[in-house]
């Protein structure tokens, strides 16, 4: 569980970003939360900005980490999000 508040800290510019009209940065992220996206699913949606095995194998292991969390954790993982989105430091991108 660790894991999730380090990747959410590391890619805080990108999920401002991405409120402002990125839809592929949405898409990565709300396919590594959503329960029904399978690592396969989720690894053959990106395929093509995947360099090499090693990248392969961190996002299938952090979408794992995303597979083995609750419901309700996967819930509050979206508020989050959305709360970033329509954070202070979000409005001004």
């Amino acid at each position: 569980m660790k894991l999730l508040p380090v990747l959410v800290l590391a890619v805080l510019p990108f999920y401002c970003y991405a409120g402002s009209g990125c839809p592929l940065v949405s898409q990565v992220i709300n396919q590594a939360i959503d329960p029904e996206v399978s690592e396969n699913q989720y690894v053959e949606n990106f395929r093509q900005f995947i360099p090499d095995e090693a990248a392969e194998g961190a996002i299938r292991e952090a979408k794992q980490c995303f597979l083995q969390q609750s419901k309700k954790t996967l819930t509050n993982a979206q508020v989050m999000v959305d709360a970033i989105y329509n954070s202070v430091w979000c409005k001004a991108y």
